[in-house]
């Protein structure tokens, strides 16, 4: 009897037991009541392509309000900085000689350098800095950095040729300036000696002197050109691109600790490139140029809306790449005049690995 109550009851368990399991696989699963499955862990990225900093990080950046750091100014204004979770800020210098040591040291992880023959000493004599990307070129038929002509020698200089004879008024020797003063020389197969080199440290100064007849031309820079232009002092001649079609004017320099933080130094490119193409969206394509206008308004000294229509504008490579070879010739220049004070190994202090990784994350920017 006791056997059959027990096989009886077993065979109610089970039963029961077989019931539940049929009710439970009839029963439809319950959606999430956010719509997301409660196991997906996906990153929010609103960069669209890196995954923002898990914390935020601060970037310095030596940046004196120079109309060719554009690309921080976009970058950071339309928050392609905000989205990798890195806050910029600008540390203004009164001269690279401070700068460059503490860029080296990393107080600063980020500066803006022109070419120099001390910028190069300084490297020389080892001052640990990277050269990383495009900062400032000529663009053909509408260099920012060219010479002008008196109005009183548009009748007599017509071609380089003419040049022979002349006053000419250059900001500085052994530096970019000089190299470019160098290069049209050589195109217009003269020498030091067919003309008058004179020393005019501030371009704001040549305004006046050229107006006057004290100097017959000048190597000047926007907005001097446009505004000398439009006051009647000066008239444009030539273009840069005419004798130096690749001159790399100045460049990104970097920390080599801050090169080391791969995770921030990729994600700050990246932002840094995407400001350059909306830089080059707005000034070449006509593409939101009102709101870049405003961005470069409030950081740079070029305060006028107007003028910003007026001016050639600094030429920012949106891949960021640099003209390395003319990097090199400007050395080989200045160093073929007795200024520089010790070798430079290029292949350790310009290093493009950075900006090529940023491309190949970005995309490649299309002309």
């Amino acid at each position: 009897m006791r056997k059959g109550f027990r096989v009886g009851w077993m065979l109610l368990v089970a039963f029961v037991l077989l019931l539940a399991g049929a009710c439970a696989k009839k029963e439809p699963a319950k959606e999430p009541t956010d719509g997301k499955d409660p196991g997906d862990t996906t990153v929010e990225v609103p960069s669209g392509d890196l995954a923002p900093l898990d914390k935020r990080v601060k970037v310095l950046i030596a940046e004196d309000g120079a109309a060719s750091g554009a690309g921080f100014y976009i970058a950071k204004e339309k928050g392609y900085f905000e989205d990798y979770n890195i806050e910029v800020d600008f540390a203004d210098f009164a001269n690279s000689d401070d700068m460059l040591p503490a860029l080296a040291a990393g107080e600063v992880d980020i500066a803006g350098g022109v070419s120099t023959a001390s910028f190069f000493n300084a490297i020389a004599q080892g001052i640990d800095v990277r050269i990383i990307a495009d900062k400032g070129h000529n663009m053909p038929g509408k260099s920012y950095f060219s010479f002008v002509i008196g109005n009183h020698m548009v009748d007599e200089i017509k071609d380089y040729p003419d040049f022979k004879g002349k006053k000419i008024g250059v900001s500085s020797r052994n530096s970019i300036d000089g190299y470019i003063y160098e290069e049209m020389l050589k195109h217009a197969g003269l020498t030091e000696e067919d003309v008058e080199y004179v020393h005019m440290a501030d371009f704001g100064t040549m305004l006046g002197a050229i107006d006057s007849g004290t100097i017959d031309a000048a190597l000047s820079i926007e907005p001097l050109i446009a505004q000398g232009i439009a006051e009647g002092f000066h008239v444009r001649f030539g273009d840069t691109t005419d004798y130096a079609p690749e001159s790399q004017i100045a460049m990104v320099l970097a920390s080599p600790k801050f090169m080391g933080e791969e995770e921030i130094s990729l994600r700050f490119m990246a932002a840094y490139l995407k400001g350059v193409r909306d830089y080059n969206d707005a000034f070449f394509k006509d593409i939101g140029k009102a709101e870049i206008v405003d961005i470069m308004v409030k950081h740079t000294a070029l305060k006028d809306p107007e003028l910003w229509d007026r001016v050639f504008v600094t030429g920012l490579d949106p891949n960021g790449k640099m003209f390395v070879e003319d990097i090199k010739k400007q050395y080989d220049t200045y160093n073929a005049n007795g200024a520089i004070l010790g070798d430079i190994d290029f292949d350790k202090a310009i290093d493009t690995s950075l900006t090529e990784e940023a491309v190949e994350v970005i995309g490649v920017y299309e002309e």
